[in-house]
């Protein structure tokens, strides 16, 4: 009786975590990324067929990623261009990995890295790039990419078509951008390995918090990208800023997977070695700069400002606004002004804060923003307007579409009832 759900839980979780890199791979066989997540598909119908019957492999990633490649090389056997393919891919498809590409020392060896480029292309718009690798590479839904980008899902829904439609249309290939053609790319690239990240270290929706895994794989990416572009500012301040955030994963949750706020986290767990690691990612940033500073760059140097404070009350917090300020003239948007208001809070009090979040109300972007009530929140809490902080910590939680963020909003209304 158990077999089934055991069965159907084990593929979701299991093509949830394992999809990209069965993406990646296959589309090195089949140079076709829309027909590389076909054949993931129907790896994944395979499983959900054979898997309640016969139960589930030792391991289950290899068997999905081995039934779409056999897939993929039937595919390729299919084809008229077969004699051409084979040149290219190996007699031994079936039992060994598809063939390295010649030695070259700027080439990209890390298959899921390839496909960032890939679906990184110029041919798409900016933001058909982004939705399309969020969801081939890092697995987000179309809800999860939305709200990341702060526009409706239908808006992300049709992005991610177009962008697979113009791919197969131009016939662009899984190939490795080289030169000028790999640094046009370059920007989508850390844009969208910031934001498989930041999904995994504080996700948009679901009943955990975080998703270590997208945290693990950006911060791989990040420092593959940083070892074969070591002349890019940029590169290394993503690295850096990822390596920081990262120190603090052991310190964000509590027991039960529940958050803990920034100011309650025990900074003894924070992981030193991962701190090490961004200062020096953060110094190569620094040391390879030509001008000012990048966005990544004053965001690492944001985050390396409250790994260096060993409590929450020796942050800098006057320095931290001053960076935000910076960023905010960079790179703006609504949510870098709404985290400037706090950092401004913290230096000046909380009513020059609160005089800053109230000017960002109307802001579109953050109409249904739940972080926009809940920063408001904190600062009518510190200004002694409990009945309306509880009337802010509301409105988040029901705008917050994580079960545990949900849980630690209402948490802090009710302390204030």
């Amino acid at each position: 009786m158990t077999a089934q759900p055991t069965a159907a839980h084990a593929i979701e979780t299991v093509f949830r975590l394992e999809s990209p890199r069965i993406v990646a791979g296959v589309a090195r066989i089949v140079r076709d990324i829309g027909i590389a997540e076909e054949l993931a598909q129907d790896a994944l119908v395979a499983a959900l067929e054979r898997w309640p019957r016969e139960g589930v492999p030792d391991n289950p990633g290899a068997w999905l990623t081995a039934t779409a490649r056999h897939r993929a090389v039937d595919l390729v056997r299919r084809r008229e261009t077969y004699a051409r393919k084979l040149a290219e891919i190996g007699r031994d498809l079936e039992t060994t990995a598809p063939p390295e590409e010649p030695a070259d020392p700027d080439d990209i060896d890390d298959d899921l890295l390839r496909l960032v480029f890939t679906t990184c292309h110029p041919v798409l718009s900016p933001g058909a790039r982004t939705a399309l690798t969020l969801r081939l590479v890092g697995g987000l839904t179309t809800t999860e990419i939305a709200r990341a980008h702060l526009v409706p899902e239908p808006t992300i829904a049709q992005r991610i078509v177009r962008a697979k439609r113009t791919l197969a249309t131009k016939n662009i290939a899984f190939e490795v951008p080289y030169g000028p053609d790999r640094e046009a790319r370059l920007g989508s690239v850390l844009d969208v390995i910031y934001l498989i990240f930041n999904e995994g270290y504080a996700a948009t929706a679901g009943d955990d918090w975080l998703r270590p895994g997208l945290c693990e794989d950006a911060l791989r990416l990040a420092r593959v990208l940083s070892g074969l572009m070591p002349g890019e500012p940029e590169v290394h301040g993503l690295t850096a800023l990822l390596e920081f955030q990262a120190s603090r994963t052991a310190a964000r949750t509590g027991p039960d997977g529940e958050p803990v706020l920034l100011k309650d986290q025990n900074r003894r767990r924070w992981n030193r070695m991962l701190i090490a690691r961004g200062v020096r990612a953060l110094g190569r940033a620094e040391a390879t700069a030509a001008g000012a500073p990048g966005p990544y760059a004053l965001q690492a140097a944001i985050a390396a400002c409250h790994a260096h404070a060993y409590t929450y009350e020796e942050t800098d917090w006057r320095a931290i606004a001053t960076l935000y300020g910076l960023l905010a003239a960079r790179a703006p948007s609504p949510v870098v002004e709404l985290n400037r208001a706090v950092a401004v809070s913290m230096a000046d009090g909380p009513a020059a804060g609160l005089k800053l979040v109230d000017a960002l109300a109307a802001t579109p972007a953050l109409r249904d923003y739940h972080l926009l009530p809940s920063v408001r929140g904190d600062l009518l809490d510190r200004l002694g307007r409990t009945a309306e902080a509880r009337e802010e910590f509301v409105r988040a939680a029901k705008l917050a579409r994580n079960g545990k963020e949900r849980d630690l909003l209402l948490r802090r209304a009710r302390e204030h009832g």
